[in-house]
This record gives structure tokens, C-alpha cells and sequence, in this order.
């Protein structure tokens, strides 16, 4: 194989290994901000529950 062709699809799978970072970075950012909004909403929840309340699911709907 000649020097520059092997220049050439060296440079090609760094953009493909780099793109594909990126997909898993971005994929990763979006389940944490997911489980972060899921883990606040139950926490509310289980703080409601805490404090005697027995409707706490008709509040969180009715106050947004």
C-alpha cells in the first residue's frame, strides 16, 4: 500500500473513532439529564409521602 493511502484511511477512521465518541458522549449526557429529571420527580414524591400526605400524585400533576 502506498504511504499516502494508508495516510488516508488512518485519517479516516480517526474522524469515524471521533464521531463515534461524540455519539456516546452525547448519548451518555442525555440518560444522565433523563435519570436526573426521574430521580427529582421521585424524590419529591417520596418526600410527600414522608410527610403524611396521601394525594401527593394528584399534587404534582395539578401544580404544573
Amino acid at each position: 500500500m502506498i504511504d499516502w493511502q494508508r495516510d488516508r484511511d488512518a485519517e479516516q477512521n480517526r474522524a469515524t473513532r471521533s464521531l463515534a465518541g461524540l455519539a456516546v458522549s452525547l448519548f451518555l449526557v442525555v440518560v444522565g439529564l433523563f435519570l436526573i429529571q426521574k430521580l427529582g420527580n421521585m424524590a419529591r414524591l417520596e418526600d410527600c409521602l414522608l410527610s403524611g400526605r396521601s394525594n401527593c400524585e394528584l399534587l404534582e400533576t395539578a401544580g404544573r
